[in-house]
């Protein structure tokens, strides 16, 4: 039985749906989020999904801040003034420190030459850096040219992680720095949420691969291409379900096979209302509809719902628009948010800011509005010329999207939000913070 809709939802209630649905899927018994132990080597863009805890200090030991001499601050003292300045105060050399090596303690009156990293010997309680000092090689001496103060260049045991210390959060995704930390605290594996699979399917008679000759009234699959970079740069799994023929029974056992390996299903295509596009039709038969239809633009007919599996549990479906910056705008509004918990991360929604508008907008749409922009040196954000959903290198152009709420026309000089397609790319901004202690 079809399910009555509203018609045009606004994008606020559609988000407000989305997380629900997608929050009461993941915490439901088909739903649970597994985890999987994989080498910290190979974690980068992995969410956490148990905190790290560090199982010793960071650093391990005292050590040097840079190359120089460690030496006992008192000995360069005058009259008894650690921080006066030595008048020819020659110290004899007694030993050669470097990184990875533990040195002999320090005797009253000798100085040891130490390199960076390299932990600083007993007795000594500072580090004079070799710009400030002449050594004779020949004699074995250095010379101090100038003042030194206990504690100076030394880098203290547990000064950036102490042990016990909680490090990484769950939750978090794993950049670059975020693997240095779980590394230098001896985190050779790493448990992390089992990334989400995610099927793609474009519809249509007209569309072909790229290497492909190009029949009258064919355009090439660009949606397939996008949508799979997409999928794998929000660090999940793009498990590619091919070009569906514009027929109800096609589209009804490409969704039924998808489903059955896949966390979520997007489609591009197929969501309108024409007589060849069938996939409302085929997701009523296969599972159901939460909402279709939005009130926004590009990105009007957009569908979201669910499709039942053999075993009763449900995969997740998104319909996106065919054309390609509606998909585009689309994916990153909507299923990039979706993506997000799947993964993981909290449910986060992109963060605008507010800008001026280097450009006119005088004729406003009913529907709220994302138009291609870019931010200017002069900080004001100027509009791709032509705003066309089917303009695919607007995308290529921009850096943001701006936000023209529903009637909002603009002139120049008025301020705007934008958002980055930084920040549309970027994972949820809650889940980026790793726990200072």
């Amino acid at each position: 039985m079809a399910t009555a809709f509203k018609p045009l939802m606004p994008l606020d209630e559609a988000w407000s749906v989305l997380r629900a649905a997608v929050e009461q899927h993941v915490a439901s018994s088909q739903g649970q989020r597994q985890t999987e132990s994989i080498s910290s080597f190979e974690a980068l863009g992995r969410v956490l999904a148990v905190p790290v805890v560090s199982a010793v200090d960071v650093p391990p030991l005292d050590n040097s801040a840079m190359d120089g001499y460690a030496v006992c601050a008192a000995d360069l003292a005058q009259a008894g003034q650690a921080d006066a300045p030595p008048e020819a105060v020659i110290l004899p050399q007694a030993q050669r420190i470097a990184a990875g090596q533990v040195g002999a303690a320090l005797q009253p009156g000798q100085c040891a030459r130490i390199f960076t990293g390299a932990p600083v010997p007993q007795g000594a309680d500072a580090v004079v850096m070799q710009e400030h000092t002449s050594a004779d090689v020949a004699a074995g001496t250095v010379r101090f040219n100038e003042p030194v103060k206990a504690g100076q260049n030394i880098r203290l045991r547990g000064e950036d992680i102490a042990q016990g210390q909680t490090v990484l959060q769950a939750g978090l995704r794993l950049t670059a720095a975020g693997l240095g930390v779980a590394a230098s605290v001896g985190a050779a594996d790493l448990t992390v949420f089992k990334q989400a699979r995610v099927g793609i399917l474009t519809t249509g008679n007209e569309l072909v691969m790229p290497g492909q000759a190009l029949p009258p009234g064919a355009i090439y699959n660009s949606n397939r291409h996008t949508l799979r970079g997409l999928v794998q740069g929000a660090g999940a799994q793009a498990q590619d379900l091919g070009i569906v023929p514009d027929k109800l029974d096609a589209t009804r056992e490409a969704l039924r096979a998808a489903a059955e390996h896949c966390d979520l299903v997007i489609s591009s295509g197929g969501v309108s209302v024409g007589e060849e596009d069938h996939l409302r039709n085929a997701v009523l038969a296969e599972g159901g509809l939460d909402f279709w239809a939005l009130a926004i633009k590009p990105g009007k007919p957009f569908v979201f719902g669910w499709l039942k599996r053999a075993d009763g549990s449900r995969a997740l479906y998104m319909g996106l628009p065919g054309n390609p910056v509606a998909s585009y705008v689309t994916f990153l509004l909507l299923v990039r948010p979706v993506l997000a918990v799947l993964a993981g991360e909290p449910w986060s929604l992109p963060q605008t800011m507010q800008l001026k508008a280097g450009f006119a907008w005088p004729k406003a749409d009913k529907r709220r509005e994302f138009v291609r922009a870019r931010l200017g040196a002069d900080g004001c954000v100027t509009l791709y010329p032509n705003q066309g959903s089917g303009v695919l290198t607007s995308a290529v152009w921009a850096d943001g999207l701006v936000d023209l709420l529903p009637g909002q026309t603009v002139q120049p000089g008025d301020t705007v939000a934008y958002l980055p397609l930084a920040e549309l790319l970027q994972p949820a901004r809650g889940a980026r913070q790793a726990d200072q202690g």
